[in-house]
């Protein structure tokens, strides 16, 4: 007799216990009890000796003492900070041209150059400008830091590494070029060309003597190190920063940290020179190039903001919330990173995944889109 499904008593399996042998000769599959009680064992042991690891490891975040802090501008606009390990222990190595991430503990982060002594494996050392008008991060380091604070940081990084004349660069003569708060990537080279005895100069330009920092350090380097400053000299001409070159076989390479239309100049300037390196830095946003207009719309309201062509996704969206989360806001660092829910995004960074890009991940510092509308989910 067929018993309706109904009335089946349901078939009860155990999901605790081992399955039986698959041709029924045991009640209980051999190997696959001696798997379980090897994993009973095994487990319990292993445990102790692998613990999950802690996020701030994976992310390279260490928590850090300000030990120092020093006023490096007579104008009083630019502090040095130095921080150490609470046990003054050995820090991560770095390399001339290295950066950290300062998160700040209104929860901001901001990049810094490292502009202390690469030798010494027990310090770091930035400078920060107060910038009264910016995104709020050089106030809070400047109103809130103090020796004897602990702060967390992430780096070092390096998208501004120095290659020596001899050792991976084939010129032989080292030209650096900074402007103001600029020298702060610069300091670490100029000490190690000097270390190795290289061929260099240095020209650093800056709006007064009183706003450039660190002219009392720069000094023991005599006329290798030449400041200009607008209000004596006026504004330095391309030739003037690059100094005197022959027309052909220069042999040069240059080193810039500064402001965009100061590296922008430069660029042009040496565009025909192949005998001349180009490295720069900068501390603010690249231009916009080849932009054109568009919306972007916000997911959770709907709002709508129109991206100017000359402006940055990033710029239209603080406009409406002017605590989204930036630092670098030159497509590197990830800080700014979001979803988009609709829209052909033209990505400008050189930090996503095409895995992380095939999801919707975009960074609104640098990307555009290729359609009239974006739409964001923020």
């Amino acid at each position: 007799m067929v018993v309706p499904n109904e009335e089946r008593a349901p078939r009860q399996i155990d999901l605790s216990a081992e399955p039986p042998h698959l041709y029924g000769r045991f009640r209980r599959d051999p190997l696959m009890r001696l798997i379980t009680g090897i994993g009973k064992v095994w487990f319990p042991l292993w445990a102790p000796m692998s613990p999950l690891r802690d996020r701030a490891a994976i992310d390279h975040i260490q928590t850090l003492d300000i030990v120092d802090r020093e006023v490096v501008a007579v104008d009083d606009n630019v502090i040095a900070l130095t921080f150490a390990a609470p046990d003054r222990s050995i820090l991560p190595q770095w390399h001339p041209g290295a950066h950290l991430d300062l998160l700040l503990p209104s929860g901001k982060m901001r990049e810094y150059s490292l502009c202390g002594d690469p030798g010494d494996r027990t310090t770091y050392r930035i400078a920060v400008r107060r910038i009264p008008d910016g995104g709020g991060g050089s106030i809070e380091v400047h109103d809130s830091l103090r020796v004897g604070d602990s702060v967390q940081i992430k780096g070092p990084r390096n998208a501004f590494p120095l290659v020596l004349p001899g050792h991976g660069s084939p010129t032989t003569k080292l030209r650096f070029v900074a402007a103001g708060i600029g020298i702060t990537p610069i300091m670490p080279m100029l000490a190690m060309a000097d270390r190795y005895g290289l061929d260099w100069s240095m020209v650093y330009a800056g709006r007064s003597a009183d706003s450039i920092p660190f002219l009392d350090e720069l000094a023991r380097y005599g006329s290798k190190v030449t400041v200009r400053t607008d209000d004596v000299d006026g504004l330095p001409s391309m030739a003037d920063l690059v100094g005197p070159v022959p027309d052909s076989d220069a042999g040069l390479s240059v080193y810039c940290c500064g402001p965009v239309p100061m590296l922008e100049g430069l660029r042009v300037f040496l565009a025909e020179r192949s005998d001349i390196e180009l490295h720069f830095e900068r501390f603010s946003p690249p231009p916009i190039l080849d932009g054109t207009e568009f919306d972007v719309v916000i997911g959770s309201t709907g709002h709508t903001e129109t991206v100017a062509a000359d402006e940055s996704v990033l710029t239209a969206l603080r406009r409406v919330n002017p605590a989204q989360p930036y630092s670098c806001q030159q497509g590197f660092c990830g800080t700014c990173r979001m979803k988009t829910i609709s829209g052909d995004v033209d990505h400008r960074d050189g930090l996503l995944t095409q895995s992380e890009r095939d999801e919707g991940w975009f960074l609104p510092c640098v990307s555009r889109c290729n359609d009239d509308t974006l739409k964001v989910d923020m």
